[in-house]
């Protein structure tokens, strides 16, 4: 099995849950994550956790990336936002995955990665507020899910599970059995959750084991 590198973009107040499924599948399909933030330098999340960049952004330092996830942040939709790019640019020009969730997904609009591909974000209105000119915009998918185009993936912010399927999904086109079984572990608990509210809030009743 080949191992694959993977760029985390993370800037200053980076949403905690967007990636944890994504980073943690690392060690089932033997990926590397890195971490890429502004200059390498440390960045607090929405939470308050500090993460230590081991990168900066420019695409000189991540020559060996397959993909690039962006995180979202409300730092994305600032007038001071990083501009990534280039970074992005070169990743899908040597045919790596490039994705971003939430607002993460910006970053790709401002790129120009979402021209004649299908994507997602926080909501069609939110986004062309945003990038009101970005190419693509006809192709926006109005759904609560993530989206993938090819080697393109978007997702919402409030879609951390499906973000990680697709984008594996798509860099580990030989491993479709084994993110199946990924993708029923994630469900798991969602069934769960659906039980639970079936039987009208019963606590005791909330899945077992062998659901997930």
């Amino acid at each position: 099995m080949t191992t694959r590198t993977i760029g985390f973009v993370f800037i200053e107040g980076f949403a905690d849950w967007e990636f944890g499924f994504l980073s943690g599948a690392s060690e089932w399909v033997d990926a590397r994550p890195v971490a890429l933030t502004p200059k390498g330098a440390p960045v607090l999340s929405i939470g308050g956790f500090q993460l230590a960049g081991q990168r900066g952004l420019t695409p000189e330092e991540s020559r060996d990336l397959d993909a690039v996830a962006v995180i979202g942040s409300d730092g994305w939709a600032a007038e001071s936002h990083p501009d990534v790019a280039p970074l992005l640019i070169s990743v899908a020009q040597r045919g790596g995955v490039v994705s971003g969730s939430c607002a993460g997904t910006l970053a790709l609009a401002r790129a120009g990665l979402f021209r004649d591909r299908a994507h997602t974000s926080n909501g069609r209105g939110w986004i062309l507020e945003h990038v009101p000119d970005y190419a693509g915009a006809e192709r926006y998918c109005d759904v609560a899910h993530a989206v993938a185009d090819g080697r393109l993936v978007s997702a919402p912010g409030s879609a951390p599970g499906t973000f990680a399927i697709a984008f594996l999904e798509a860099l580990y086109l030989e491993q479709k059995e084994r993110i199946a079984e990924m993708r029923t572990i994630f469900a798991g608990e969602y069934r769960a959750g659906s039980a639970l509210e079936a039987a009208g809030g019963d606590p005791t009743v909330s899945g077992s084991p062998s659901d997930v």
